[in-house]
């Protein structure tokens, strides 16, 4: 399956200029999360995290030319562990499309930003999700993602 899955999908790091490629599936994650559907406002939202240098993108894509489309993402952010004085990435969103889960998609992303973490010097990575979310949960410990039992996570909104 793993072959099948490398040569159908690749995945490619989304510019400022190749934003329009990912915004659909970024507005479908939004969607998945109760969201409404905004696609100029996903578009918009992921430019200015890209021009700021605030974010990295990078989806899964398959097709060339006009028939290419992305099928999953992964939305890295940067920060920093005071602690261990190192920086650390927070996988923020990855998201596959609906009908082509359960292929591997999610793997090939888990993979590239694993290989991106490393490549800049991080501590890692980090991440949440849903807990009521299993394949997600059975995907990240796969991938030996462990899930923190010691530490809270707190939010305060507004």
């Amino acid at each position: 399956m793993w072959e099948r899955v490398m040569q159908t999908y690749r995945v490619e790091e989304i510019s400022t200029e190749a934003v329009e490629l990912a915004a659909p599936l970024f507005d479908a994650y939004r969607r998945y999360y109760q969201q409404e559907a905004d696609l100029q406002g996903a578009e918009r939202f992921l430019r200015q995290r890209l021009e700021a240098e605030e974010s990295v993108l990078f989806a899964a894509v398959t097709g060339e030319g006009p028939d290419k489309r992305a099928v999953g993402l992964a939305h890295l952010y940067p920060s920093f562990s005071s602690v261990t004085l190192q920086k650390l990435w927070i996988l923020n969103d990855l998201f596959v499309a609906a009908e082509l889960r359960g292929q591997g998609i999610g793997s090939l992303l888990l993979r590239r930003v694993e290989e991106f973490a490393r490549e800049t010097g991080s501590k890692g990575l980090t991440l949440t999700t849903m807990t009521d979310n299993h394949s997600a949960q059975r995907l990240y410990e796969a991938h030996g993602y462990i899930r923190d039992e010691e530490f809270w996570t707190y939010n305060r909104f507004y």
